[in-house]
């Protein structure tokens, strides 16, 4: 009887956008690695991912997500230690050690699964907490949950992914009643905390930033270089795009890195500003279910849980299209289910199984 109520209210709206949004992210992988033999596994790998992540938003989604709820303190101690392992024996790339490798033929990112785990947590803490005192302990004990992985995630260091959990605590905050006068003391500390730590930022995360505020034209490689050609890449695009594995600047690799952090320049020239808004269209959708969600729960920890994961997923598509249009300096954050990345994908579809979760249990008790 159960197994046919949660199919009767599965949101297949939600998971059949997710679908369509991740083929045609292999797609497109497929089309920037094109000709590259050192990339060649790559679409495999994101394929095999991806019915991994399938399997796991369908498990995720039969099980009652109140299931977890029990399990918040183990699952903050296990990714803890998993970030600890990461910090001493993980294999670094491009300046930071963030993966451990797994027979050398995958490769797991930890603080991707961080960001799940502290959605979990943070709206296991305020559910249980939304009848107290809107004050600074009850900030404070969030905060020790946030700063307690991100200090480790910092160390990698990988200071975008700990900017998303940051972005994911504050707006929990925010939806879970955060006082007016605590918002304007957070903005204007986080103004003046951001100056204060660029002298200790990694001397590549301080030049991805200059290079952004301070831009040379002359640049032949680097970041300055690689915006600029994904700016030329978006333009040669026009209105409905060269097509499919057609893109001169894709194709003869003048774009960098364009089957992870500039998979959007790739997919507009490919596809036009057409093809480009309508991607952005089916991720703004799968948001706006997560939000729709969050709002029909039935009960404050489902919605905070629907609700940190549109919020997670709303972040990382502005900030990656950003750094694509050249607004918002370099990040590696990846557009979510586009770019290739199996830990960003595993870890967004475990996401959405949640929220398909929550989004069952509120039909079903409702009858």
């Amino acid at each position: 009887m159960i197994r046919r109520d949660i199919l009767r209210h599965f949101d297949f709206w939600l998971f059949g956008t997710v679908i369509v949004l991740s083929i045609f992210g292999i797609a497109m992988i497929r089309s920037a690695i094109a000709g590259n033999l050192a990339l060649e596994g790559h679409v495999n790998r994101q394929i095999i991912y991806f019915i991994l992540g399938v399997t796991v938003m369908i498990v995720v989604s039969i099980i009652d997500y109140h299931f977890w709820a029990s399990f918040s303190r183990l699952m903050y101690i296990f990714i803890f230690l998993f970030l600890v392992v990461i910090f001493i024996a993980g294999q670094a790339a491009f300046g930071a050690a963030r993966w451990l490798s797994i027979a050398d033929l995958f490769f797991i990112q930890p603080s991707e699964l961080a960001k799940i785990i502290i959605i979990l947590v943070l709206a296991d803490y305020f559910s249980r907490h939304q009848n107290d005192e809107r004050n600074l302990i009850w900030i404070g004990k969030s905060a020790l949950l946030t700063f307690g992985l991100v200090v480790w995630i910092l160390l990698q260091p990988n200071l975008s992914t700990s900017i998303v959990i940051l972005v994911i605590w504050g707006s929990m905050l925010f939806i879970s009643g955060l006082p007016i006068k605590y918002m304007i003391i957070f903005g204007v500390f986080g103004v003046v905390l951001a100056f204060a730590a660029f002298p200790f930022l990694e001397e590549y995360q301080q030049q991805r930033i200059l290079t952004f505020l301070f831009p040379d034209p002359n640049a032949r490689y680097g970041n300055s270089y690689n915006v600029e050609q994904a700016l030329i890449t978006i333009g040669s695009g026009g209105l409905f795009g060269q097509g499919y594995g057609q893109g001169s600047q894709v194709q003869l690799r003048f774009l960098k890195v364009r089957h992870t952090d500039f998979i959007f320049s790739a997919l507009a020239e490919e596809f036009g500003f057409v093809g480009a808004v309508l991607v952005m269209i089916l991720i703004l959708f799968v948001i706006y279910r997560c939000l729709k969600t969050a709002r029909e729960a039935p009960d404050t920890y489902g919605a905070l849980i629907a609700y940190g994961f549109g919020t997670l997923i709303f972040f990382q598509m502005a900030v990656n299209i950003g750094v694509n249009l050249n607004i918002l300096p370099v990040t590696g954050l990846t557009l979510p289910f586009v770019s290739y990345g199996g830990s960003s994908l595993l870890s967004l579809t475990l996401g959405i199984g949640f929220v398909e979760s929550v989004a069952i249990r509120k039909r079903i008790s409702e009858g």
